[in-house]
């Protein structure tokens, strides 16, 4: 059977929708998959944030405002969207880190409302819709797997996504439902720190790494668009951590 290398695969042609797409990771995913020829659709619950983007994304990429918590309007969305080929989730607040003793537990339950019970109600209505050969990318973290202090409900909820990821691959087959898992990024992932809390922790945390930087969303961006064009892989789970994982 004849196969196409990666090389000579691109996104020409191909429709992409990107929840999430209006910062970090999400932005810079729907920036890269525009670039390679794919026509963009990118999603926030923020039709501010969907605006800005959109000036900074090439011409010809589309927005709307989501809010995906609401099932009734995330169902509309992806019918207005109709026939595509992939989708990426990425979308979700700051992290939500307290102690245990901390915690309050109504405040941890909305943690799981937009990542993990928003990307079940998106993928749920994304399906029905993507085209014979389509993929579906989520997104973890290496805190799944190296929890710390204060990070026990983000540490269960990138856990619970990587085995979201796993069960919609069985049950969606032949789609491919993969997740990228990155390490820390320079994003708006950690806007509830302030700016010299959040400079202190990417030079700590990048000097202990191999690479001894921490990551970039651009870096991050390009796990996603090898996901939607490497037919071959469904059910992964891709680290993307300047080394995390070993140190």
């Amino acid at each position: 059977m004849e196969t196409t290398q990666f090389s000579e695969l691109s996104l020409q042609n191909s429709r992409v929708v990107v929840a999430g797409g209006t910062s970090g990771i999400g932005l810079a995913v729907a920036s890269a998959a525009a670039r390679a020829g794919a026509e963009v659709t990118i999603a926030s619950s923020s039709l501010q944030r969907v605006q800005d983007a959109l000036e900074q994304l090439p011409k010809g990429t589309r927005g709307e405002a989501v809010d995906f918590t609401d099932e009734a309007r995330v169902s509309a969305f992806f019918e207005r969207v109709g026939a595509f080929d992939h989708f990426v989730y990425t979308a979700g607040e700051s992290l939500f880190l307290q102690t245990l003793a901390e915690l309050s537990i109504a405040e941890a339950r909305k943690a799981f409302d937009v990542r993990y019970w928003g990307a079940v109600t998106a993928v749920k209505h994304a399906a029905p819709h993507l085209r014979p050969g389509g993929s579906i990318t989520l997104t973890s973290g290496v805190a799944s797997s190296r929890p710390m202090p204060t990070w026990t409900i983000p540490s269960s909820l990138l856990g619970a996504m990587e085995s979201l990821t796993r069960a919609l691959a069985v049950e969606l087959a032949p789609l491919r439902v993969n997740a990228v898992k990155p390490g820390v990024v320079r994003t708006n992932l950690w806007s509830n720190m302030t700016e010299e809390d959040r400079n202190g922790l990417y030079e700590v945390v990048g000097n202990k790494l191999p690479v001894q930087r921490v990551g970039e969303a651009s870096e991050v961006a390009n796990a996603y668009l090898y996901l939607m064009q490497q037919g071959y892989s469904t059910g992964q789970v891709i680290v993307v951590d300047g080394g995390h994982m070993l140190v």
